[in-house]
């Protein structure tokens, strides 16, 4: 297993992480079907809170107890209120060079899907076409009553909690705590890293099932897995590859021909 980082340039020397980068681009060209798997890491480079730790309180309520049908059920205005900031947040930001990488493998290989568990969007932006979405659009609403699904794109929204043109309550096309993914999703994604020679696995801790599962997944068909992250994973010692550093540092590398 390679396993390699940008910032141990006093222990690594270029040439050898070089030799590292080398191996995965060379194992990327050369197959003929390549699933991605990205998580929060990516989005956060284009400016993204991750809403975890410390960092992810919003006056003084954690994701936790907000992304859950049970406090959309209690209190729907003061979940549509951090949705809202939410949105207002993400709305500034930009797909990054990680993102547009990304849609120049896509445009590479026939076979491609990417899996993400981002729900920003920002993978629509930067031109990502095939796309697996494991927990919802934080754009799109739906009608709790007649189940109506549509995009939203406006950062603020002007009334909260919105409704349906029915008249029926809306609420946030994500993927809740306590939900289970959209209905053959998972299986879609299973497929693709059972059909790929390569799993490119991006910005992603690795600890939220079952995406995370897709992992030991591949290995287990013998995909390759290349990892990109600025840390060491719960999957980092198992993968084929594992490379620290920034997404929109390292993806443009693979890339290059």
């Amino acid at each position: 297993m390679i396993r390699t980082s940008l910032a141990m340039t006093s222990i690594v020397t270029n040439v050898r992480y070089d030799k590292f980068v080398q191996q995965a681009r060379e194992w990327i060209q050369a197959a003929d079907a390549v699933a991605v798997l990205t998580g929060a890491g990516i989005s956060a480079e284009s400016g993204v809170p991750t809403f975890r730790g410390q960092n992810g309180l919003w006056r003084d309520y954690k994701p936790e107890e907000l992304a859950t049908p049970e406090a959309f059920a209690r209190d729907p205005k003061l979940v549509w209120e951090w949705y809202n900031w939410r949105r207002e947040l993400i709305a500034k930001a930009r797909p990054n060079a990680g993102h547009k990488a990304l849609v120049e493998l896509e445009i590479r290989k026939r076979n491609f899907t990417l899996i993400t568990q981002n729900v920003d969007g920002l993978h629509d932006l930067a031109g990502s076409g095939k796309i697996l979405k494991l927990h919802g659009d934080i754009w799109r609403m739906r009608c709790i009553e007649c189940r109506s699904n549509w995009p939203d794109r406006r950062a603020t929204l002007p009334k909260l909690p919105p409704h349906c043109a029915c008249g029926g309550l809306a609420r946030p096309g994500v993927v809740w705590f306590g939900e289970p993914l959209p209905e053959g999703m998972m299986l879609e994604a299973e497929h693709a890293v059972d059909s790929a020679q390569v799993l490119l696995v991006v910005g992603t801790s690795a600890v939220v099932y079952p995406a995370a599962g897709l992992i030991p997944l591949a290995k287990s068909r013998r995909v390759k897995v290349v990892e990109v992250n600025p840390e060491a994973t719960a999957y980092s010692e198992m993968v084929d590859c594992s490379l620290r550093g920034a997404a929109g540092e390292i993806l443009p590398r693979l890339m290059e021909l």
